[in-house]
């Protein structure tokens, strides 16, 4: 397995464009190898222009694979669960894995690379969650980690020369400081912080995205986009009600409105545009009470009556009606 021209070796990194998978590609493309990034993309991360632009920065390769579908139903059915919230970390980082081992054979590279650090993140990223990564995946030995590698036992391209392991790293922990020092060392300047882009180790997202499985358990990646938006309301046991809660969420709404969906607007005051969507598409539709919610959250608000209009966007009639708006005392609590 010896490479005679450590020049010509190709490496898959997992490329978040976090400064931890910056500087893991940093420190293999000192050995003079070509590093390639990887960002897989989900309804809950990946695909932000900030990665395009540091992987520039970079002067890597970098590719986007969305892997929306195939991912729910590692979301939906973690070997290993979830984390404080509805994250199937050490699942998702072997799925991930696996994935670009399958893109490394097909670019002709040689290894995987990714910027773990050994105890950044106590659950996800000890040395048994690391190994557990490493079996989903696959690639056993062939999944190099240059930061915290010399704490760890030697890989593939570590122990076949490919790589130099005096040169890579031995960090660990939460301490960032190494980190930043290192950044300095390379002039990389502009890198967001460690703090998640996921939107599953969010809280409130997390509680969205349980109430919608809950309620359809088939849900698919298509369906997830709704649960970015506005202000959440279950009127009935399938029937979800989504108030915008500026300008640019009431364009987001509309643009995500499905045919069956309704879209609730009071006609004569500046307010929210609102979105009923039937999540098991059932017949029946209550709109007396999401029209008088979305007329609580509109500058008619105090009026003893409020115009609302009620459009379909599969259909060319509109409904017009008259609501009392909601007294804040009665809107139901928001999911």
């Amino acid at each position: 397995m010896k490479k005679e021209c450590a020049s010509v070796l190709k490496a898959v990194s997992l490329y978040s464009g976090g400064l931890d998978s910056q500087l893991a590609v940093c420190l293999l493309k000192d050995q003079g190898i070509e590093v390639v990034g990887v960002n897989f993309v989900t309804p809950f991360f990946g695909a932000e222009e900030r990665f395009r632009l540091s992987a520039q920065q970079l002067g890597i390769e970098y590719h986007e694979i969305n892997i929306g579908n195939i991912y729910m139903d590692i979301l939906k059915n973690p070997v290993y669960g979830y984390g404080k919230n509805f994250n199937p970390c050490i699942d998702c980082h072997g799925f991930m894995l696996k994935n670009a081992g399958i893109f490394m054979q097909e670019i002709g590279a040689s290894f995987l690379v990714t910027g773990e650090v050994v105890g950044e993140r106590p659950m996800s990223q000890n040395k048994s969650s690391l190994n557990a990564v490493e079996k989903l995946s696959g690639y056993k030995g062939l999944i190099l980690r240059p930061l915290s590698a010399q704490l760890l036992p030697p890989t593939i391209p570590e122990t076949e020369g490919w790589v130099d392991r005096s040169k890579l790293l031995a960090i660990s922990g939460r301490n960032r400081t190494p980190q930043m020092q290192l950044a300095e060392h390379y002039g990389i300047k502009d890198y967001p912080t460690p703090a998640g882009g996921c939107l599953l180790t969010q809280e409130n997202f997390s509680k969205r995205l349980r109430m919608l499985l809950a309620v359809k358990p088939e849900a698919g990646a298509d369906e997830m986009e709704i649960l970015k938006v506005g202000r959440h309301f279950y009127i009935a046991d399938d029937q979800l009600l989504v108030v915008g809660r500026n300008h640019a969420e009431n364009e987001r709404l509309n643009d995500l409105a499905a045919d069956d969906d309704y879209l609730l607007k009071v006609i004569d005051r500046p307010g929210p545009l609102g979105l009923i969507r039937s999540i098991n598409h059932s017949n029946t539709v209550d709109l007396e009470l999401p029209a008088a919610i979305v007329a609580r959250y509109s500058d008619a608000r105090d009026l003893p009556v409020a115009q609302i209009e009620v459009a379909r966007p599969g259909v060319k009639e509109k409904i017009m009606m008259e609501v009392t708006p909601l007294p804040a005392s009665a809107v139901p609590p928001t999911v």
